[in-house]
């Protein structure tokens, strides 16, 4: 269980706004090299590479599971779903790829996923990006003061279950701030497991919707953390890191003039 909601200053926001364009940069970095004949791990090296450059860590590299995750970014693709290990795979055309990065400058974190199409995709894959996308724009637009996670969250599900997708139920988003994974647990569905919360302004969470193609199951891999669909259709990602403010939101993690989508 996770210890209470830290509430952030505005001035803790700023820096952590500053991560958040950190971030953003970096993934302009792995976009950048998402074309087919690329390895993962070119990706991974050239993230890595950039995000020393600029005093920060890379906070997904040595995070403790049954082996410590061995890469600062998880590169997942097609039906791996999230914390795909980077390696000898190379992107194809048509290739649906999700980069999930996380840094740490100056002792405050950030958080940020984007799922892109490897060249050009089907009409399918293009569609799923686009459902998985539009789930955190109904989150961004919501999110507000008093507003409960829960209600939010039923929306967004609500949004890719009727246009014939699934919520992956078993992965959520979470709070962030000086550590990576902070209260409140932030799923993506409505559920009654996990305990609800009201925003606050000073409130920063990592909202971060997983939808699969086909069913919502999945399963871990034998490396013990690229995690799959069970049926081995295509799932997407996207994450952004936003704060509460007095009347909506700021996302840390968007490009310099504070607005789009870190992928943009």
């Amino acid at each position: 269980m996770r210890t209470k909601i830290s509430i952030k200053s505005k001035n803790d926001i700023a820096k952590m706004r500053k991560a958040g364009l950190l971030l953003q940069k970096t993934h302009m970095v792995a976009r950048s090299m998402v074309k087919p004949g690329v390895t993962t791990s070119e990706i991974n090296e050239a993230v890595e590479s950039f995000i020393s450059q600029n005093g920060a860590i890379a906070l997904f590299k040595g995070v403790q599971g049954v082996t410590p995750y061995p890469a600062g970014t998880c590169i997942s693709v097609n039906e791996e779903v999230v914390h795909g290990i980077p390696g000898s795979r190379v992107l194809l055309e048509g290739d649906l790829v999700s980069i999930d990065i996380g840094v740490k400058l100056d002792g405050w974190c950030s958080d940020c996923a984007c799922s892109y199409g490897v060249g050009t995709v089907s009409k399918e894959v293009q569609d799923l990006l686009n459902i998985t996308e539009g789930c955190l724009n109904i989150a961004l637009t919501k999110m507000k003061p008093g507003i409960k996670w829960r209600d939010i969250a039923k929306v967004m599900a609500d949004s890719a279950r009727k246009a014939g997708y699934s919520v992956v139920e078993e992965l959520i988003g979470h709070g962030i701030g000086r550590e990576l994974w902070e209260s409140p647990d932030v799923p993506n569905y409505s559920t009654r497991a996990i305990p609800d919360f009201t925003l606050e302004e000073g409130m920063v969470i990592a909202v971060e919707p997983m939808i699969n193609m086909g069913t919502h199951k999945i399963f871990t891999k034998s490396d013990n953390w690229t995690i799959c669909t069970k049926d081995r259709k295509p799932s997407a990602h996207f994450e952004h890191s936003i704060a509460i403010t007095a009347d909506g939101v700021e996302v840390l993690t968007c490009d310099p003039n504070g607005e789009g989508w870190a992928i943009w």
